[in-house]
């Protein structure tokens, strides 16, 4: 049956209702896979040796399909404020965490990547624009040979949050929620 203009569709198929139903069934079927126990203790244990919490680690994971393989964090989240020593509580957490570390020092800092952190690099200014940004995050990622969606960012700044979508990264975790466990 067709329907006129004005006519709320409410029994047709291809209406709201039948859109409804269809997107329900098709989250329903999504969400309702079950991975089996290995897997899931696997991935707990993954998300330890990030320092990530299991709700956080899944969620990346399902975002990208990918595992997380580098942390980076800006100079401010590790407490990197004065001068290029580590704040003794991310040291701490950092040197338990089981993939590449890296941190994106702001200037005037020296460009020096303290224990346990594996590399450094200079983290963008303030002032450049956000193509510039882009390109610099982008160039680290591409030196490193890391691909954008398997590193996780960990941040202090909302504009240190930017960072995420220009590098094209995995997520973003403001550093009070990641250092305080």
């Amino acid at each position: 049956m067709i329907h006129g203009i004005g006519h709320n569709s409410r029994h047709d198929p291809n209406g709201y209702s039948g859109r409804l139903h269809q997107w329900r069934r098709a989250r329903a079927d999504l969400l309702g896979k079950t991975l089996p126990v290995e897997v899931i203790r696997m991935r707990v244990r993954r998300a330890e040796a990030l320092g990530l919490d299991f709700r956080t680690y899944a969620g990346v994971r399902a975002a990208t399909g990918r595992d997380v393989v580098a942390m980076l964090f800006s100079s401010g989240a590790v407490g990197m404020l004065r001068r290029a020593e580590l704040d003794a509580r991310a040291a701490a957490k950092l040197a338990r965490v089981e993939a590449q570390r890296g941190v994106l020092v702001h200037a005037p800092l020296a460009l020096d990547a303290p224990p346990p952190l594996d590399w450094a690099d200079r983290a963008p200014a303030f002032t450049e624009s956000w193509a510039a940004m882009r390109d610099r995050l982008r160039g680290v990622l591409i030196e490193r040979r890391l691909p954008g969606d398997a590193v996780l960012l960990v941040g202090a700044t909302g504009a240190e949050r930017e960072w995420c979508a220009a590098m094209g990264a995995a997520g973003w975790i403001d550093a009070e929620r990641y250092f305080a466990a």
